[in-house]
């Protein structure tokens, strides 16, 4: 008796999908990938003080973007400042979605930056979309 083949499992069918509560915190919560690898990094070490320049060691930035990046950060109610920098301390909820947001990040590198990337397009293609002429009348000679 022949035994039967099995197809071998491909890394996609192992993935879990993104649910849609976890694509919303994306989609309104998460503007790039550095602030993404910046948010794991510093939920990573919490009791760590992080500050400029070791975030942009880390995160192979200019200072100026770690900088930036910390700053979004603070504004967002993740981090909070410290004598020697910052620590993570997100709100409960918040610190749920950033875990979950990790797990998924973890098994759907893929699916997660696209994700993120897509709502940056988006963005481009508004900011794009402001400036075309209009064939309305308004601004415009026929």
């Amino acid at each position: 008796m022949r035994a039967a083949r099995q197809a071998p499992l491909s890394f996609a069918a192992m993935r879990q999908p993104i649910t849609d509560e976890l694509r919303r915190f994306i989609l309104t919560s998460v503007p790039s990938v550095p602030y993404l690898e910046a948010m794991l990094l510093l939920r990573g070490e919490p009791q760590a003080a992080w500050d400029t320049p070791v975030l942009a060691r880390r995160l192979y930035v200019p200072p100026a973007r770690a900088a930036e990046l910390l700053q979004q950060l603070a504004e967002a109610g993740f981090i909070t400042p410290v004598m020697q920098g910052w620590h993570w301390q997100p709100p409960a909820e918040a610190a749920q979605r950033v875990d979950e947001l990790a797990a998924a990040y973890s098994d759907n590198l893929l699916g997660v930056t696209k994700l993120i990337h897509s709502r940056e397009d988006r963005r481009a293609r508004q900011f794009a979309d402001a400036f075309r002429l209009r064939k309305d009348g308004r601004g415009t000679e026929d």
